[in-house]
């Protein structure tokens, strides 16, 4: 039998999540996070039962919301780029209240389109949830540019 230590550990093993934590320490401003674990810097994006209902139905991210969502998508378009060797652009536009859109962009293709509705709710009932959906995210990412390669490394110069 597998302590809750022990699977936390192993979802810590999955690439998406690798990809995201190297994210979090690069972006820690002057090594500030050098003494956070690995679950510490993951913990954020767990939004189990007793977390969300703690949170209104509707309200305006705050701003370390919006740098979560922010950097999970990044970590999404490294990921795909390692994996493409094609560069992905992320644009977040998050109005208030949550409401907005995340797009991955490549060359003139969109590989990612996410609706935001409540962008300040945004996380996972667990790390395996948050794990499956990065990398739900970074293959069919990796699927559109590979069907459309012409489209995706097109940047509209003549």
């Amino acid at each position: 039998m597998t302590t809750k230590r022990e699977q936390k550990g192993s979802a810590v093993d999955a690439p998406f999540l690798k990809e995201l934590i190297k994210i979090w320490r690069v972006h820690g401003i002057n090594g500030a996070l050098k003494a956070k674990s690995d679950l510490d810097l993951l913990e954020p994006y767990i939004l189990d039962g007793e977390k969300g209902r703690a949170l209104p139905i509707i309200g305006d991210p705050d701003p370390d919301t919006l740098r979560r969502l922010e950097l999970f998508f990044h970590a999404v378009a490294l990921s795909i780029e390692r994996a493409t060797g094609v560069l992905i652009q992320p644009i977040l536009n998050l109005q208030y209240e949550g409401v907005g859109r995340v797009v991955l962009i490549s060359g003139r293709l969109i590989v990612v389109n996410k609706q935001l509705r409540d962008g300040h709710r945004f996380g996972f009932d667990n790390l395996a949830k948050l794990a499956e959906a990065g990398d739900k995210y970074v293959s069919d990412g990796i699927a559109l540019i590979r069907k459309f390669p012409d489209v995706a490394n097109h940047w509209g110069y003549s």
